[in-house]
């Protein structure tokens, strides 16, 4: 059913308590399909199978890949969602299996869910000929799969979906059993790469170059298909992960409805415009009146609980209106058993169900089918995330709707009142570093442990390589035999290294009322946060009373209870300095680098009133802080900066909170990571005054916070230049705001609207000073003189450059100092 969605907007923009919340509507115009033709056409069975789909004609990125691929080129196909980028790489798969019945492939996608997705797609794609169903022998092999099955798809299948964690740990150490699917290997899939970024992406990187070498061994040397959605450098991305050149196929030919695209910002609740309206309750509401007039609607949410508010509260609403509508609205997320995942899948895809709340678990590529509406419920964290989630929405050439409604925290409000920084950027970068040193040591240890290295090895994982090995030789993890390194150890070093950052353990969640029946999971470092004793626990809009939280058995016991409130973890979390690396003098004022722990713990936790969000309650919490172990920067400034800023009225603590925030967010800049690979922390514990810390969110450190020490100076450059040329008053996102961090899971950020954005004067007043800067005299006590300047200098530009090259610390040193303390990669928090 085609929506005209001007008039959705109309209706609600003149709708009686309507306060302005729209603040922008960009309207994206219609796009007409391209298509291509291939010489020779495609063969005879693929013909009959797509038109047996109701695909007549290939579009003309699809036309594009298969050309490439048919002369084994590797090939990267960016394109918008639901453009059909799977055919890309089932076709060229399906005509040569065709034409080299033995010929194998992997599929590598990064989430079972989406393994398990794509194999039901082609299947259904070869069943609609005989002569492709009898061809194609596919399966997931995954941490689900059976030891049976295991053994008859290594055997006998010709397809293998799976995901980069299972090839790391439970492939590329048994290769001798694969022997002949590797020996024929053809094709590489690697789905989603823009999800591939940061530190699991440089592993990623690094598992793929062990995979080519292993194909080297075996005689093969497979194609390479990378899909992604839309990031500012997806030929160099792939290109990095793959190890080898790669051609971009981006000519989206696929069809375009038109879409609007709206900012819906809620009003504000006084008259000094601190509050605003409850975020979630504005988006149940715009959800429920979209379902009312038949809009099949996605709502994404930044967090698990608030995915399931919004179910709750939209389940609720239309139970008054239209009982059958209630029915036809589900929440998704992880944590739901697999069978009660993939059911919603299905009535989604169908159309059984008309709406689903979902936390960005759907955003990647499961097919769910076309919808109407997206409800983006907080920005994501990204322009491409952003662009994926509205990507949803949308069936063929019909009209579609996205609505990013905006909780009141900074860096929402900044895109509400400024617009062109959504619609006019181009999506982030995608950064990794396969050759970060402390991944690449365990990754080679890895690499021996699979195959003899030599000195030839250096053409997969570059010129570090051979310093390394010599490394782990002194060590005794490798013995070094006339021209090779040989594992010497019985450790599986494929066992120490997880790809993520997050944990692979899980909690089972267990239904008392119903003789302990399993209900749901929830990993190791969630779970103190998510299922505390005294907490209430939601799944699919229930309540359930934690009433154990069995440590030792990995398990929660809840019990179903209707009770008028959920619950919200208090959080705690704390920095210790260990044993110091290095040090020097900067600014008058003492910078290091070394050992830190990272702390967290759940304290407490508050009882929060549906609807109202009022606070009803509050109970202590005695449960075991979670801890990591890694390295940081620290930064203790001189007491004389502090009093820079205290001579203007001006706290330091906040100069140094939002320089906290925005070195956090340029640290990344300098030290080849993602935003979410470093923290940031400002603490006097340790010190006895203010201290800046720097840290690697991962165990062991992994080079970012020491690269923040040696370039600590061109540093503090950058953050100078990022405040000084944002325009903003007082202090925004883009400069001093709230650093990047991953939100927990079950917090709802509607309850953390109006967090103040630390002092953009006092960040600059301390900057200034410790940067050896004219005195600044904060605006608010002047008048104000020319604009700031709005660019960097290029002297400026050219000392970070002169800094970055100058940084040229052995290689040798920094493996040997991390492995030699037995600080070698492990399984993350």
């Amino acid at each position: 059913m085609s929506t005209d969605f001007s008039r959705f907007l109309k209706e609600i923009t003149t709708a009686t308590g309507y306060a302005g919340q729209v603040v922008h509507v960009e309207e994206i115009p219609a796009r007409e399909a391209a298509y291509g033709r291939l010489s020779p056409g495609l063969p005879q069975p693929i013909r009959e199978a797509l038109k047996e789909r109701g695909i007549g004609r290939l579009y003309s990125h699809q036309a594009a890949a298969i050309r490439r691929l048919r002369k084994g080129q590797h090939t990267a196909i960016v394109t918008s969602t639901a453009s059909g980028k799977t055919l890309c790489y089932n076709l060229p798969v399906l005509e040569t299996l065709l034409e080299q019945p033995q010929a194998k492939a992997f599929y590598l996608f990064p989430t079972k869910a989406l393994a398990q997705d794509q194999m039901k797609g082609l299947r259904r794609l070869a069943d609609a000929h005989p002569a492709l169903a009898e061809l194609v022998r596919c399966g997931t092999y995954d941490g689900d799969t059976p030891v049976s099955t295991r053994r008859k798809l290594r055997r006998e299948a010709n397809v293998i979906l799976t995901n980069p964690d299972m090839l790391h740990q439970g492939i590329l150490p048994y290769h001798s059993r694969w022997g002949s699917f590797f020996s024929d290997l053809r094709y590489v899939v690697v789905d989603e790469i823009h999800t591939y970024r940061g530190i699991f992406g440089s592993n990623v990187a690094n598992v793929l170059r062990r995979l080519n070498r292993i194909c080297r061994h075996y005689g093969a040397s497979p194609t390479y298909v990378c899909c992604s959605a839309t990031i500012a450098n997806p030929k160099e991305l792939a290109e990095r992960l793959v190890g080898m050149p790669v051609g971009l196929v981006d000519n989206d030919g696929s069809p375009r409805g038109p879409k609007r695209f709206a900012l819906w910002n809620p009003r504000h609740l006084d008259s000094a415009r601190m509050e605003r309206q409850s975020s979630n309750e504005e988006a149940h509401r715009l959800m429920v009146s979209l379902l009312r007039r038949g809009v099949q609607t996605i709502a994404f949410a930044r967090t698990r609980i608030v995915a399931e508010l919004l179910y709750r509260y939209t389940a609720e609403a239309l139970e008054k209106v239209n009982p059958s509508l209630a029915e036809a609205v589900k929440p998704y997320r992880a944590g739901y058993l697999p069978e009660e995942r993939r059911a919603i899948e299905r009535r989604l895809f169908s159309g059984e169900l008309l709406g689903v709340t979902s936390t960005n678990a759907l955003e990647l590529g499961i097919d769910v089918g076309s919808l109407d509406a997206s409800l983006i419920v907080g920005y994501p964290g990204t322009i491409a995330s952003t662009w994926q989630q509205a990507g949803r929405a949308g069936r063929g050439q019909e009209e579609s709707l996205a609505i990013l409604v905006a909780y009141n925290d900074p860096l929402d409000q900044y895109l509400m009142w400024r617009p062109e920084y959504l619609f006019g950027r181009s999506p982030e970068h995608a950064v990794i570093d396969p050759e970060n040193p402390y991944l690449l040591a365990g990754h080679l240890r890895c690499a021996a442990f699979e195959l003899p290295l030599r000195s030839g090895d250096v053409e997969f994982f570059g010129e570090q390589t051979v310093p390394i090995l010599d490394i782990l030789e002194d060590l005794g993890q490798l013995k070094r035999i006339d021209e090779a390194w040989y594992w010497s150890t019985t450790d599986y070093p494929a066992a120490q290294i997880t790809l993520r950052t997050q944990s692979d353990d899980t909690y089972t969640i267990m239904d008392t009322s119903r003789g302990n029946q399993v209900i749901g999971v929830v990993d190791s470092i969630s779970a103190p946060e998510t299922v505390y004793p005294g907490g209430v626990y939601l799944q699919e809009g229930d309540t359930y009373l934690v009433r154990d939280l069995d440590l030792e058995a990995r398990a929660a016991y809840v019990e179903r209870a209707e009770v008028d409130y959920y619950t919200q973890a208090v959080l705690d979390s704390s920095i210790l300095a260990g044993e110091v690396q290095a040090e020097r003098e900067w600014a008058k004022g003492r910078l290091r680098f070394g050992d830190a722990t990272v702390t967290w713990r759940t304290s407490a936790f508050k009882k929060i009133k549906f609807y109202t969000q009022e606070s009803i309650g509050y109970s202590r919490l005695e449960l075991p802080a979670q801890h990591l172990e890694t390295n940081a920067a620290w930064f203790v400034p001189p007491e004389e900066a502090l009093r820079a800023a205290a001579r203007y009225g001006l706290k330091a603590i906040e100069g140094l909170a939002g320089l906290r925030n925005v070195a956090v967010n340029m640290l990344p800049l300098i030290a080849m990571c993602d935003r979410l690979d470093v923290g940031g922390i400002v603490d006097s514990s340790n010190t006895g005054t203010p201290t800046l810390f720097l840290y690697d969110r991962y165990p062991g450190g992994l080079g970012f916070a020491e690269k923040g020490y040696e370039l600590f100076e061109s540093l503090m450059e950058q953050c100078l230049a990022t405040i000084e040329r944002c325009r903003c008053e007082d202090g925004c996102p883009s400069c001093v705001g709230l650093a990047v961090t991953q939100p927990a899971q079950q917090m709802d950020p509607d309850l953390g609207r109006g967090y103040p954005i630390p002092s953009k004067e006092a960040a600059l007043v301390l900057l200034s000073h410790l940067l050896g800067r004219k005195a600044r005299v904060p605006a608010k006590r002047r008048k104000r003189r020319a604009a700031r300047r709005s660019e960097r200098t290029p002297e400026s530009a050219a000392e970070a450059e002169t800094a970055q090259a100058a940084h040229k610390r052995s290689i040798s040193e920094q493996v040997a100092h991390r492995l030699k303390k037995g600080r070698g990669p492990r399984v993350g928090l």
